[in-house]
């Protein structure tokens, strides 16, 4: 099995994190920050005096999910209180929304009508083509600062100027000021369209946690856990978050959702899913870089990824991608309500694959959509924030993986990034 963690070299901390690691390196961090289930949970209670966490699905992957990060993710101090102050967002998160719910049950009744779903390999293009769609008013999306404060609701009038953004946008630039490489990888904000693992982390059924602090037994139970409450919290939010701001049509993105696609047309069956193409060794190697990155930001833990080997060598990544293939011969998810989406299309003219594609989906381009997307790409040339540099093999293992990779490649028509004589 090839170890891409030999790729990855952690650079130097930014001195003032050294600075608290090294002052804080004769204290007990969990003992001065613990991470324990009923602690956390007994905090959330007092902190807002609601105790209804809703169904009990969340329980188990709770238990598993602080246990991980407690005892295996070798969280440093400062690590440990931002995913300390992560997990009782979460928890408040959930007592709030049931407490919403109880008091305004009509907003079950909400109706997300066909929403659009972006998903792909992580690094396949799934985000630069969220940002590029977000740009039409027809869509709405979850921004990271309502997905990470759902309540109280937020209200047309006031979304704009709602301190919750900017409380959300500091604590999400943490990121890039604890490990500035973070920055040329992926854009952090309050206003940042968030993902869905970030929309239904609070069901405990997400990787957005394990994205960010190395949580192997978790990563591997959720790897074949049922996905049907993750799903149906997120549906959950999505109107809770609609009920008094209302979206036409919700464009939402995961990487994730690529495991377990039955599962979400079973709880939003006239979903329209847009699949990211790119080649994978390419997009895998660029992964592998930044989840080393992320977890070094809160951990002294050597990245390994052969704690997450179920997840992220080139074979169980190959897997998934036919998995994909499998589940749309078979009829198991609706193959006319996916519609590809190729990387390299994207990167070379972004105006007429985005043109392209909205043709395929059915969809209506309007010209004040198609003015805001020129606008966002001129203002966000490619690498505005930095060249993110990584590694992608050895001759003989680029050959192996290309052979793994060989069937999906063929059937989307994905061209070869990673070519033996530019290596």
């Amino acid at each position: 099995m090839n170890d891409q963690s030999h790729f990855w070299q952690a650079p130097d901390r930014p001195d003032w994190l050294a600075k608290i690691i090294d002052e804080c390196r004769f204290m007990d961090p969990a003992a001065i920050v613990p991470l324990d289930a009923d602690n956390l949970i007994q905090t959330a209670i007092a902190r807002t005096g609601l105790s209804d966490f809703g169904t009990d699905d969340w329980r188990e992957p709770f238990d598993i999910l602080t246990r991980s990060l407690d005892k295996e993710a070798e969280l440093h101090i400062f690590g440990r209180i931002m995913t300390r102050n992560e997990l009782i967002n979460l928890l408040e998160a959930r007592l709030r929304v049931e407490e919403t719910y109880r008091l305004h049950p009509e907003i079950e009744e909400e109706v997300i009508e066909a929403p659009v779903f972006i998903t792909g390999l992580g690094r396949s293009g799934t985000s630069i083509l969220f940002e590029l769609l977000s740009q039409d008013e027809q869509f709405g999306v979850p921004s990271s600062w309502e997905a990470m404060f759902p309540c109280p609701p937020p209200e047309a009038a006031t979304y704009r100027t709602d301190p919750r953004a900017e409380a959300a946008h500091h604590l999400l630039t943490q990121w890039g000021r604890a490990a500035p490489p973070w920055q040329a990888m992926h854009e952090s904000g309050g206003w940042i369209p968030a993902e869905c693992a970030a929309v239904y982390e609070a069901s405990f059924r997400s990787d957005n946690m394990p994205s960010k602090a190395p949580a192997g037994e978790y990563s591997m139970w959720l790897a074949t856990a049922d996905m049907t409450p993750a799903m149906e919290y997120h549906a959950r939010v999505l109107k809770l978050l609609q009920w008094r701001n209302p979206r036409r049509h919700w464009l939402l993105k995961a990487p994730s959702h690529l495991g377990y696609l039955p599962t979400l047309f079973k709880v939003f069956p006239d979903a329209r899913l847009i699949v990211t193409h790119r080649d994978p060794i390419k997009a895998n190697a660029s992964i592998t870089n930044m989840l080393a990155t992320l977890y070094w930001m809160r951990s002294n833990k050597p990245f390994n990824v052969r704690e997450f080997e179920a997840l992220m060598t080139p074979d169980a990544v190959a897997a998934r991608l036919e998995r994909l293939i499998d589940w749309m011969d078979a009829g198991d998810i609706p193959a006319a309500q996916v519609f590809a989406s190729r990387y390299a299309d994207l990167v070379d003219d972004p105006e007429q694959a985005i043109t392209a594609l909205y043709r395929r989906v059915g969809l209506s381009l309007e010209d004040r959509a198609l003015a805001n997307i020129r606008a966002y790409i001129a203002h966000k040339p490619r690498h505005k924030f930095g060249v993110h540099r990584y590694d992608v093999g050895t001759e003989a293992e680029i050959i192996r993986q290309r052979g793994l990779f060989r069937r999906y490649q063929e059937t989307f028509d994905v061209p070869d990034e990673v070519v033996i004589d530019a290596v």
